[in-house]
């Protein structure tokens, strides 16, 4: 999941060109030892364990790999630390192939030992709150599959009963499940702390050394300077060669700047001091305009993969005693009536004009319009025009009354207000919160929109659950079940409604509705099944379920847009995978 005064701009504009020209010469000064590729990224990892990550930007694309992958271009699952596979005629047993003499970063052997220990000590632990375990609960009873050892590079995992998702699952570290080492971690999920939880639940943070971090991808983590750059090495035991025989990858080192916003992420790369950047919509046409004279090029790849939404704290529960949400405001956001209301009353053709300069389209499911299992308004997925005269015929109805300034109350006479958050530094989604709150305002809410630290967002959603609304972002893709831990009731991105995940405190007197459940139900029915007719029908029903309810209020479905300098060669950019999706290929010129 990716969640994100002022004075003259041109005295900000010179400021933060000079301090990026002093990285440029220090990130230089390394470039003298060997070919680096440069980047930025808008915040901190948050950890450096793979199975406690549920965010980007994170390291593991370039530090852990999966036994299958996804190709970015074809979406087709191909071989990664497995070199093959065999499903059985019933589609029940799996057995995997691990390539001969793998190794981890650290050199030591990569066999179907680290793989059973993933899947079983990490992936299916009770006592881990890992994203991708939601993935593999395969059933009504969420069972997972069996794995065994049948040699040290052969292991099967035997399935309770048919999962078409299966392979999808297996193909991390962005799609599924990545392969993390035993004789590294093995003694951290033995060992409880104080609290008695596994010490794993705090292993390999990021104040851990980077030589400490043991993984199996293209690269490994070198160095480590919160608020300032994450450098990548080439692991020398990564297993790919090209057909010559030659080591994969190419690029000696790959560098993160941290920026602070996306505009200091623009100035970055236009003074030269980044090679690539994700390509908001609101900075297409000035990038377009300097793309011969600053060497580079702008991709497009299609619609962008991924949802945006607002969404509101729907979770009645209690902690120590505590209602998670104020009872007033609960009773308004638990009202679908109230949902359907907000929908109406946000003009999202004007931000899609405005905001995002008419690149892109407006968004209305929560699976994405390249996948197969897309059901779109032409379709009968329902929509919701801007409408404020609707809302308000909504919300009145609904027991909700305008006093004579024109602001909403509620049936007690409470003024309704509450609270918009969003990641701080993503200027795109800091200025769509702002036409959230003008546009409530029009149906008399108000609305108090606040900007802040990912971190501290983050912390809200997934520990205190302390907050009224938020706009943000999942990431998507073709495969619906990896969104599983959005929508089956007990995932740990199930934010609208979230149980408490492991290590935390107990929730007292949570409800789960009757169609959240049977969201969640329907997930679990397609994953059963390998007829795509079939598949399509219970996807189909879970969005129009979706709509109804609004769990999530979509907004826009922006064009996925990149710039990429011409001194980086064999690019394939893809809109499901990313710039760099393929860096074990990626070269720079020679004169770069």
């Amino acid at each position: 999941m990716i969640w994100f005064k002022r004075l003259s701009i041109g005295i900000i504009a010179a400021l933060a060109i000079a301090l990026s020209s002093c990285q440029v010469l220090l990130v230089k000064t390394e470039a003298a030892q060997g070919s680096q590729l440069v980047a930025d990224v808008l915040s901190d990892p948050k950890t450096f364990n793979y199975a406690l990550n549920s965010q980007r930007p994170n390291i593991f694309s370039l530090t852990f790999a999966g036994l299958t992958s996804v190709n970015g271009l074809t979406a087709e699952i191909e071989p990664e630390l497995a070199e093959s596979w065999e499903m059985s005629a019933d589609r029940l047993h799996f057995v995997f192939t691990l390539r001969d003499n793998l190794k981890w970063s650290d050199g030591e052997p990569l066999t179907a030992d680290d793989v059973v220990f993933t899947y079983e000590q990490i992936v299916f632990n009770p006592e881990i709150p890992s994203g991708v375990s939601d993935m593999l609960k395969i059933g009504q009873s969420g069972q997972f599959p069996q794995i065994k050892k049948l040699s040290d590079r052969q292991v099967e995992f035997t399935l309770p009963e048919p999962f078409a998702p299966f392979l999808f699952a297996t193909a991390g570290p962005s799609d599924g499940v990545a392969i993390m080492p035993k004789h590294a971690l093995a003694a951290t999920i033995e060992a409880k702390g104080a609290d008695g939880n596994p010490i794993f639940l705090s292993t390999w943070g990021t104040n851990t050394p980077p030589e400490q971090i043991v993984g199996n991808g293209p690269y490994r983590l070198s160095r480590y300077r919160p608020s300032e750059r994450v450098v990548f090495e080439r692991n020398p035991y990564y297993w790919r060669q090209d057909t010559d025989g030659n080591p994969q990858p190419y690029i000696d080192r790959y560098i993160w700047e941290v920026v602070e916003s996306t505009t200091a992420s623009l100035i970055q790369f236009r003074s030269g001091g980044t090679d690539a950047i994700g390509v908001a919509a609101n900075e297409f046409a000035l990038l377009k305009r300097e793309e011969e004279r600053g060497s580079f090029k702008i991709y497009n790849g299609g619609p962008a993969f991924g949802t945006t939404f607002i969404s509101f704290n729907l979770n009645q529960g209690s902690r120590n005693g505590k209602p998670l949400v104020d009872p007033i405001k609960s009773g308004w956001f638990t009202q679908v009536e109230f949902r359907q209301a907000i929908a109406y009353a946000l003009d999202r053709q004007t931000m899609l004009n405005n905001l995002f300069q008419g690149l892109g389209q407006l968004q209305h499911s929560p699976i994405d319009i390249q996948s197969p299992f897309y059901l779109s308004p032409e379709q009968g997925l329902k929509v919701y025009d801007y409408n404020p005269d609707k809302a308000r015929e909504l919300l009145q109805s609904s027991g909700f009354q305008y006093n004579a300034a024109g602001q909403l109350l509620d049936a007690a006479g409470n003024r309704v207000r509450f609270t918009l958050m969003t990641n701080a530094g993503n200027k795109l989604r800091e200025g769509m919160g702002a036409q959230v709150k003008q546009d409530l305002s029009q149906i008399g809410i108000q609305v108090d929109f606040q900007p802040i630290d990912f971190s501290t967002l983050v912390e809200k959603l997934s520990v205190s659950l302390d907050w009224d609304c938020y706009l943000l972002g999942f990431t998507g893709g073709i495969e619906p079940n990896e969104g599983a831990n959005v929508w089956l009731p007990e995932g740990n991105l199930h934010s609208f409604n979230q149980s408490a995940q492991a290590g935390q405190d107990a929730l007292e007197g949570r409800t789960v509705y009757d169609w959240e459940r049977q969201i969640g139900d329907l997930y679990i029915q397609a994953a059963q099944t390998y007829d795509l007719a079939q598949r399509q029908e219970l996807y189909d029903e879970a969005q129009r379920l979706t709509q109804e309810y609004l769990p999530c209020i979509y907004l826009i479905n922006p064009l996925s847009l990149a710039a990429v300098r011409n001194s980086v060669e064999d690019v394939q950019f893809s809109a499901l995978k990313g710039i760099f999706w393929n860096i074990y290929e990626v070269r720079m010129s020679e004169n770069s």
